[in-house]
């Protein structure tokens, strides 16, 4: 069975990273690391304000339903050596982002230790992080619009590593 890793970098919707929770812990995602700014749930040893870390932990709560209980999960804030980490442990770095490079997620076949690089919302995965990341996967778009939101990109990549 392929392993999978899904890395939230610089994603700001707490109902989005709840989403991403649930999705991921869903489709049997081995772990799923919060990075950058990435809100995250209550965590042992945490150092937010315990009213802040309750407050993003409730919210979060909406939309993951729990998935932040079952779902294994690491906040960490660097993201370069989450991505260090996992290339030393033999994972394809995949950054789901459009690039010139991109190859159409229904055509991509994926390794049997693929990591999925997401980013920010708004501004998508920043270059420097798309250097590091040898695979950029897309997902054809037929609309007017240009992009999915993260949550159901994530979710059509995710499916696509699982079932491919």
């Amino acid at each position: 069975m392929r392993s999978i890793i899904l890395i939230a970098h610089d994603i700001r919707s707490i109902h989005n990273v709840g989403s991403l929770l649930r999705t991921a812990e869903g489709l049997g995602v081995d772990k799923i690391y919060l990075t950058g700014y990435t809100p995250y749930p209550n965590a042992p040893n945490d150092t937010r304000l315990p009213h802040i870390a309750k407050k993003i932990n409730d919210t979060m709560h909406k939309t993951s339903l729990g998935a932040e209980l079952t779902a294994t999960w690491e906040h960490v804030a660097d993201v370069h050596s989450v991505l260090q980490t996992l290339q030393q442990d033999g994972y394809r770095i995949c950054a789901l982002e459009q690039t010139d490079e991109a190859v159409a997620l229904h055509k991509f076949i994926p390794p049997s230790k693929c990591a999925l690089l997401l980013g920010s919302e708004v501004t998508g995965i920043a270059d420097e992080l798309l250097s590091l990341s040898p695979i950029h996967i897309v997902i054809p778009m037929f609309g007017q619009k240009e992009s999915f939101n993260v949550v159901q990109a994530a979710a059509m990549a995710l499916y696509h590593l699982r079932f491919s």
